[in-house]
């Protein structure tokens, strides 16, 4: 396809890039047929060190502005993101390949994010009175400050959401901002930095490193003062290997395995039309979608067969049109995972119910949105991450079964629950996930931003979206004011005299409850 993009938009962006003259320039192409969409520089360890040191300058100044201030720029940038999200879409498709609804999901929730933080920073970073050593006499407050620098290494799978909506929260609370965008979607980061720098922000507060992330990341690691990353486990574990020796603070939302349960007293139609948004969208390329679906037998047949029916029907298509249901993959390392898990697992006996196929008549990267079951250990499938558009079935006798093998993972980040909501939630309570939806697939915990986000065990550290979203970009700074009686002996008291006074202190502090 001929981009929408034309030649003289993706260079006004490439020039956002904090690079040296002269660097290399790499080419970003587009999933849906390989053509060229722009370049970008290669940037190198000296550009990062010149961007953190830029961008420490302006934070001086900005972390001085009143809070109301800055946050008024996350407020027109949520404006302008609904204003301009046609060109913002058309990008988005052009550079990751998914369906316009996916793309549309990253443009609405940017907005909200901005929006969320605008009407609450100052809430969240609000001194705030705490009790103090000796009631009355002890005024005790906690500020938060700013941290600094916060580097952003951010994936391929949601270029927009993911390199600015934990960017605005940091801005808010007084940061500048170095975000290293994957090197396949730089053009979608260099345009939410652009509408952000329209909104007003200064603009040596958010500087963009674009080239390898060997190489680019561990020099933003070892420049900044806090790391927010989104990504594998595995890289994430040398994230945090290379945060510790700094000391340095970091936050991840990592990989996951995530399942769904589908209980007998579910809305079993419902259930399956819903599962088909929680499993593929944006081709299962997505942290918190759904790969391992657990049916109560009694309904699984019924579950399966209505689940199946409604995937075949799933219409995929390359193009900025609003018709298609699903996308292409991102790159041919991704395909080629897809296309190994549904082969190994079809090779040990896995029966396959819809797609299962490859599809190069739509473009390089098309495979088909497919359900398996039959599933079991010996497969790669059964535990390995695809982020990809497969899905596995599995029969189990009751909720208990169901919430044993949805626990049996090394990660934890979503899960689904279908019942009735009493027990749902129920049920959603006793997953070993960082966010369960009850009767939605992802959606409605993600779309909860006053609400933390992330993951448990092998899916992250840390969170995003609420409070815990912006006060981690901050350092508490307590202080406490003591009046009249110190504590210390004073002149005259001898210890044992002054031991047993704080100790007759520290009982009446039970009075308070």
């Amino acid at each position: 396809m001929t981009s929408p993009l034309g030649v003289e938009r993706p260079a006004r962006l490439a020039a956002l890039v904090s690079a040296a003259p002269g660097r290399r320039r790499q080419v970003t192409h587009s999933p849906f047929d390989g053509s060229g969409i722009g370049e970008v520089p290669t940037c190198t360890a000296d550009d990062v060190a010149a961007a953190v040191a830029r961008a420490r300058a302006a934070q001086r100044g900005w972390a001085a502005r009143p809070l109301r201030e800055r946050a008024a720029v996350a407020r027109r940038y949520h404006d302008l993101v609904l204003a301009r999200q046609d060109e913002l879409l058309d990008l988005i498709q052009v550079e990751s390949g998914k369906s316009r609804a996916s793309a549309h999901e990253e443009v609405a929730d940017v907005a909200a994010n901005a929006l969320y933080y605008a009407r609450t920073a100052g809430r969240h970073l609000r001194t705030r009175r705490r009790e103090g050593a000796v009631p009355l006499l002890t005024t005790t407050v906690v500020h938060h400050r700013p941290r600094g620098v916060v580097g952003v290494i951010s994936p391929w799978n949601y270029p927009f959401t993911l390199a600015v909506s934990d960017a605005v929260p940091a801005l808010v609370a007084g940061n500048a901002v170095v975000l290293k965008p994957d090197r396949q979607t730089p053009f979608t980061a260099l345009a939410a930095v652009e509408l952000l720098r329209e909104a007003g922000l200064p603009p040596d507060l958010f500087h963009v490193v674009t080239g390898e992330g060997t190489v680019l990341g561990p020099s933003l690691i070892d420049a900044v003062d806090f790391v927010m990353f989104t990504g594998s486990t595995a890289v994430g574990r040398v994230v945090a290997e290379q945060c510790g020796r700094r000391l340095i603070g970091f936050s991840a939302e990592l990989g996951g395995k995530n399942p769904m349960i589908v209980l007998a007293d579910s809305d079993v139609e419902a259930a399956a039309r819903q599962a088909v948004h929680a499993c593929f969208s944006n081709s299962g390329q997505l942290c918190i979608s759904i790969e391992r679906i657990y049916v109560e037998a009694p309904v699984y047949d019924r579950f399966a067969a209505a689940f199946a029916h409604r995937v075949r029907q799933m219409r995929l298509a390359a193009g900025l049109t609003w018709d298609a249901d699903m996308g292409s993959l991102v790159s041919a390392a991704q395909l080629a995972v897809v296309r190994r898990h549904v082969d190994d697992a079809v090779a040990k006996g896995a029966r396959v119910l819809a797609g299962g196929r490859e599809r190069p008549d739509l473009g390089p990267l098309f495979f088909e949105p497919t359900v398996l079951e039959g599933v079991t250990e010996d497969m790669e499938v059964a535990r390995a991450e695809t982020f990809g558009p497969v899905v596995s079935l599995y029969r189990v006798r009751d909720a208990a079964e169901a919430v044993a093998r949805a626990n049996d993972s090394e990660y934890g980040l979503n899960a689904a629950v279908w019942s009735t909501s009493r027990r749902g939630a129920a049920v959603a309570a006793r997953l070993q996930v960082g966010t369960a939806n009850v009767n939605e697939g992802y959606a409605a915990t993600w779309s909860s931003y006053d609400a933390p986000m992330g993951g448990w065990k092998a899916s992250g550290v840390g969170r995003r979206h609420g409070r815990e979203g912006i006060v981690k970009y901050t350092e508490a700074q307590t202080v406490a004011v003591q009046r009249l009686m110190r504590i210390h002996p004073p002149d005259g008291v001898g210890g044992q005299r002054w031991a047993a006074l704080v100790t007759t202190g520290v009982r009446l502090l039970r009075l308070r409850g």
